[in-house]
């Protein structure tokens, strides 16, 4: 259950702050937050982390379609603790965030500029705190590192 709850949550929050920023911004705009350091940038980023890999969206639809249907057959065949599912469910919401994405505009919605770090958004942010929990937690949990 903790698993579906996050992967809800960060799909909906996902979802609602891109369709904020489509509905109030151009492709280009630059909103400043914390003028030089934080702003609200609108992009449409059609690669992958960090802008690498432009124009692949098909093959980024088929990456996220596998990790997705992978983890949630994990998620149903190994007993994991509910650091695994929460980190999990933040990783599947956020790439079936990106997903949607990629399918309706054929790219990701962008917004979130930090400093001299790629534009990113709340999907990414998800998927790499929920890869760094997933890291932390194979390194601290007894039975994986005794197997």
């Amino acid at each position: 259950m903790r698993f579906w709850l996050t992967a809800a949550a960060v799909l909906i929050l996902d979802r609602i702050s891109k369709w904020w920023i489509m509905e109030n911004m151009n492709v280009g705009d630059c909103w400043a937050l914390i003028s030089g350091f934080i702003n609200i940038r609108y992009i449409h980023n059609e690669g992958a982390a960090f802008g690498i890999l432009q124009g692949r969206s098909l093959l980024f639809m088929l990456m996220a379609a596998i990790v997705i249907v992978a983890t949630i057959y994990f998620i149903y065949k190994y007993n994991l603790p509910a650091l695994a599912h929460f980190s999990l469910g933040l990783i599947v919401g956020g790439a079936l965030g990106n997903l949607i994405d990629r399918i309706i505009y054929g790219s990701v919605v962008d917004f979130i500029s930090v400093g001299w770090f790629p534009v990113f958004n709340i999907a990414d942010s998800a998927i790499v705190c929920g890869g760094a929990l997933l890291v932390w937690w194979m390194f601290m949990d007894e039975t994986i590192k005794s197997a």
